[in-house]
């Protein structure tokens, strides 16, 4: 039988996070960090996109594939779903125009039922569409890092090869080290420090 790949240390990962916004505003910053696994920050590329919109997969899609990091890059990892809001990613086309696998990170188990009552005041004429995609993203999984727990959908990757990304890069807390410094590179911006928890 045939031994699979472990995963290197240093792989390069594209860690994908939003900036804080208000509801008042029309557009989002979201940050995109090249990380080599969880220890070193490599480059840097950033975007926006439309506070509860529809181009966030297109947007993202375009950075990627622009970006001179490219060649490198062997896993896109998200911190949830949807940015700027419920501008939802459509996770199996962004790893078809990419090529490249995706590791969406989920801090809670998501309440579907719940998703879909605020997606129906946030936006009543196209929530259908998003609450397909939504599902669309397929099982979610759960692993057990650091005594806690988190959840993760993918695209393009095995469940056991993103469990060996996810443990790889989060060195220093339980949310992978790409889209922890995206996180804190975004707010850091927008509001002038950086605030939260990534």
């Amino acid at each position: 039988m045939k031994k699979e790949k472990r995963i290197k240390k240093e792989l390069r990962i594209l860690g994908i996070d939003d900036g804080p916004f208000n509801k008042k505003d029309k557009k989002c910053l979201v940050v995109a960090t090249v990380f080599r696994g969880g220890n070193y920050l490599d480059g840097l590329l950033s975007t926006k996109v439309r506070v509860d919109g529809t181009e966030s997969t297109t947007k993202l899609i375009q950075i990627i594939r622009k970006t001179k990091h490219l060649g490198q890059l062997q896993c896109i990892m998200l911190d949830g779903i949807a940015l700027a809001g419920f501008n939802v990613i459509n996770i199996s086309k962004l790893n078809k125009k990419t090529k490249l696998p995706v590791i969406v990170i989920i801090r809670r188990k998501p309440n579907l039922k719940k998703i879909e009552k605020a997606l129906k005041r946030a936006n009543k004429k196209i929530w259908k569409k998003k609450m397909k995609l939504l599902k669309k993203a397929g099982k979610v999984y759960k692993l057990k890092l650091k005594n806690k727990r988190i959840y993760f959908q993918i695209a393009g990757i095995k469940e056991n090869k993103a469990k060996e990304i996810i443990k790889v890069s989060a060195t220093h807390a339980i949310i992978p080290e790409p889209i922890r410094i995206a996180h804190i590179i975004a707010s850091g911006i927008v509001l002038g420090e950086s605030r939260g928890r990534a």
